[in-house]
C-alpha cells in the first residue's frame, strides 16, 4: 500500500474490505479470540493484550474513530447474546477475567474490527508489527489471486473484453477522423491520444507508464478498466461525430486549435462528466489497492474499494483473459458486437 495505514481511511478500508485477505490474515495472525454465533470475537482486554496497550488507549481509540470502528465489526453486546456467552464461558478459567458475569453489556471486536484497531494505533511495536505483516499478506494475495500479473488485473473483469473490443471499434472511427478531417501531419494520432489520455485521467501515456512501472512493450491500453476503455470510447466517437460535423459546415479541415476547442468543451460537457468522474475513480482507486500504484493528479478521486470490486477481480468470477476467450458466451458477446 501507499498510503500509512495509521493516517489514511482509504488504505485501512482497502485492507478490511478485501475478504481474500481476511481469510488469510486470520490463519497467519493466530491472534486467538472467542468463538460466538459463529464468528470470532475479542473484549477490550483480549485487545489491550494482544497489542500490548492498556485498556484506557482502547477506549480512547473507540472514542477517537466510533464510526468506523462500528462500521468494520465494533458493537456492544446486550441480552441474550450477552447471556448465551456468558454462559459458554463461565466455567472457562481462561476467560472468567475478561467476562464479568454481572456486567449488563460488553464491548467485543469483530476480526475485522481487531484489524482496524491495530492499523489506528500508534504507542505500539505489537501493533506496528501487524500491520507489516498485513501489507505483505495482502499485497501476496492479490498477486497470487492475478496469477502473479497484477499490472493485467484489469483483463479477469467480465466486462473487459466486451469494453476493449468497443473502445477499438470507436478508436478506428476517431483516427479515421483525424486523418479526413485535421490538418496536421501524422504525428496527430499521438498527440490526440494523449490529450484524450489527459482528458479522463489527467495523465499521459509516459506518465501512466511510469506510475504502473511499464515497460516500453507494454500497451498502455491492455491494462485500462473497463469503464476507462468506456470513457475513452465515449469521447472518441463523440469527437469523431463533431469533427465530422464541423469539417462539412467550414468546408475545410480543422486547425489543431479549434480541435483542441472541442475537447475543451468536451471535458466541460455536463452529460460526459460523470463517465469521466466515474473512470477517474475506478482507476485512481483500484491502481492504489491493488497495483499499489498511487496516480497524484488524481489523488482527489481516490475512495476504499467496495468488497464487490474485490470479487469482480479476485473472486471466482473472475477469469484469466485465456480462460475468458476459450468460453463461447463471451465469444458469442463480441461476434454480437462485431455484427452490428
Amino acid at each position: 500500500m501507499s498510503h500509512d495505514l495509521t493516517t489514511s481511511t482509504i488504505a485501512r478500508q482497502n485492507v478490511l474490505n478485501n475478504p481474500y485477505a481476511l481469510s488469510q490474515l486470520e490463519n497467519h495472525l493466530a491472534l486467538g479470540g472467542l468463538q460466538h454465533e459463529a464468528e470470532t470475537i475479542f473484549t477490550k482486554a483480549q485487545v489491550a493484550d494482544i497489542l500490548d496497550i492498556d485498556e484506557r488507549t482502547v477506549d480512547r481509540y473507540l472514542k477517537q474513530f466510533s464510526d468506523e470502528l462500528k462500521g468494520n465489526g465494533y458493537r456492544i453486546l446486550k441480552g441474550k447474546s450477552l447471556k448465551d456467552i456468558k454462559l459458554a464461558y463461565v466455567d472457562d478459567t481462561n476467560v472468567a477475567d475478561i467476562i464479568d458475569p454481572k456486567a449488563p453489556s460488553l464491548g467485543v471486536f469483530s476480526f475485522r474490527a481487531i484489524l482496524n484497531i491495530a492499523m489506528l494505533v500508534t504507542e505500539s511495536e505489537r501493533a506496528k508489527a501487524i500491520r507489516s505483516r498485513m501489507l505483505d499478506i495482502v499485497l501476496d494475495v492479490v498477486a497470487q489471486k492475478a496469477g502473479g500479473h497484477t499490472r493485467y488485473i484489469n483483463r479477469r473483469d467480465a466486462d473487459f473484453l466486451p469494453s476493449a473490443y468497443r473502445e477499438y471499434s470507436y478508436r478506428k472511427v476517431f483516427t479515421n477522423a483525424l486523418s479526413c478531417y485535421l490538418d496536421m501531419g501524422d504525428y496527430k494520432y499521438g498527440v490526440y491520444t494523449n490529450k484524450i489520455y489527459q482528458l479522463i485521467f489527467k495523465e499521459n501515456a509516459k506518465e501512466y507508464k511510469q506510475i504502473l512501472n511499464l515497460s516500453y512493450k507494454d500497451k498502455v491500453r491492455d491494462t485500462f478498466y473497463a469503464e476507462v476503455l468506456k470513457a475513452i470510447a465515449s469521447v472518441e466517437n463523440g469527437l469523431a461525430e463533431e469533427m465530422k460535423q464541423r469539417f462539412e459546415a467550414l468546408g475545410r479541415k480543422l486547425k489543431p486549435s479549434e480541435l483542441d476547442a472541442m475537447l475543451q468543451a468536451l471535458e466541460e460537457n455536463p452529460y460526459l462528466r460523470p463517465v469521466i468522474e466515474d473512470a477517474r475513480t475506478k482507476m485512481a482507486s483500484r491502481d492504489l489497492s491493488f497495483r499499489d500504484a498511487l496516480h497524484i493528479k488524481l489523488e482527489s478521486y481516490l475512495q476504499a474499494v467496495p468488497e464487490a470490486d474485490f470479487d469482480r477481480f479476485l473472486g471466482e468470477t473472475s477469469r484469466s483473459l485465456e480462460e475468458q476467450l476459450s468460453d463461447t458466451e463471451t465469444l458469442e458477446v463480441l461476434k454480437r458486437l462485431k455484427d452490428r
